[in-house]
């Protein structure tokens, strides 16, 4: 089987990405039937953190217990990632005892060097551009919620982060049109935006005003408004973004049947309201869920199985 890597969504093809979403149906059915197929055993997962995450660590870690295999958790302070050691020398060494390496960082370049010295796949839990695992969870939620993607609108609000990149990413492979709604100056990159444009035309919309931005939509997404090493900007972040907070108000202009996603942790009260993340309309926690099964089909296909 061929070496394949995951570091943004469209590594995969349209059917590679379907084919994912129905794999993570039938493994979530079978880990609740208690009949998940152990296709892991004898199976390592290398996980490098150089940004914590309650989320990625125990999704990626108990997904492989599940499945049989076991995971290794490797913080920056054993391996010196650039200074003690070189990624050319961490990708050759790694690949020598484990099956896959997950690395969860924050210059996307370095996943990348990562990936081309490696031996066996590389998956990326988080870089400053991309969270490519976060939105596999996103999509399967939202097949949950809406069988047939074809023309389903996903708006995002708020900063044009690495979780909104990753969406207009999606829509490049799904017929889906995303929507990302946020102050002036906190769009995602213009380099990004053109090529998006160029491959999808006017499935993916920038547009500043709030409200106009959730009509019709079905699916309302939103994420802190200041990322991690961003936290000097707080304060100032705020301000600015208030305008743009996820409230029962805003929720009630979308569609009836709109499914509220964040990929958390929340700060209720700044994003997002602590009556919509108890609202029905909210999916959070089953997204939540949702990161093990999704990665858990990842890598069965990655490691395991492949794509016949």
């Amino acid at each position: 089987m061929p070496k394949r890597d995951f570091l943004t969504v469209t590594d995969l093809t349209s059917a590679e990405l379907r084919d994912l979403l129905d794999l993570a149906q039938t493994l979530k059915r079978e880990h609740h039937q208690g009949t998940l197929r152990q296709v892991m055993q004898g199976k390592v997962l290398a996980l490098i953190f150089h940004k914590p995450s309650l989320r990625t660590r125990v999704s990626f870690e108990s997904g492989m217990a599940y499945l049989g295999g076991s995971s290794l958790y490797l913080s920056n302070q054993e391996i010196g990632m650039g200074t003690r050691e070189t990624l050319s020398d961490i990708g050759e060494v790694l690949s020598r005892y484990v099956s896959a390496i997950m690395i969860r960082t924050f210059d996307h370049a370095w996943a990348q060097e990562l990936a081309s010295h490696a031996k066996v796949p590389v998956i990326n839990g988080l870089t400053d551009s991309y969270h490519p695992c976060q939105i596999l969870a996103d999509l399967l939620t939202m097949v949950e919620a809406f069988p047939d993607l074809e023309g389903r609108k996903v708006v995002f609000v708020g900063d044009g982060n690495n979780v909104a990149r990753s969406w207009i990413n999606a829509a490049r492979r799904l017929p889906i049109t995303v929507t990302v709604t946020g102050p002036e100056g906190y769009e995602p990159p213009a380099g990004f935006m053109k090529l998006a444009h160029q491959e999808i035309g006017d499935r993916v919309v920038i547009e500043p005003d709030p409200r106009k931005a959730v009509e019709g939509a079905d699916v309302i997404y939103t994420d802190v408004w200041a990322s991690m090493g961003q936290e000097d900007e707080s304060e100032a972040r705020k301000k600015v973004f208030e305008p743009y907070q996820v409230n029962t108000e805003l929720i009630n202009l979308a569609k009836d049947e709109v499914v509220v996603l964040h990929c958390l942790p929340a700060h209720r009260g700044e994003e997002i309201t602590d009556d919509v993340m108890r609202d029905p309309r909210s999916r959070i926690f089953d997204q939540a869920e949702n990161r093990m099964h999704a990665q858990n089909a990842l890598l069965v296909r990655l490691v395991a199985e492949g794509w016949s």
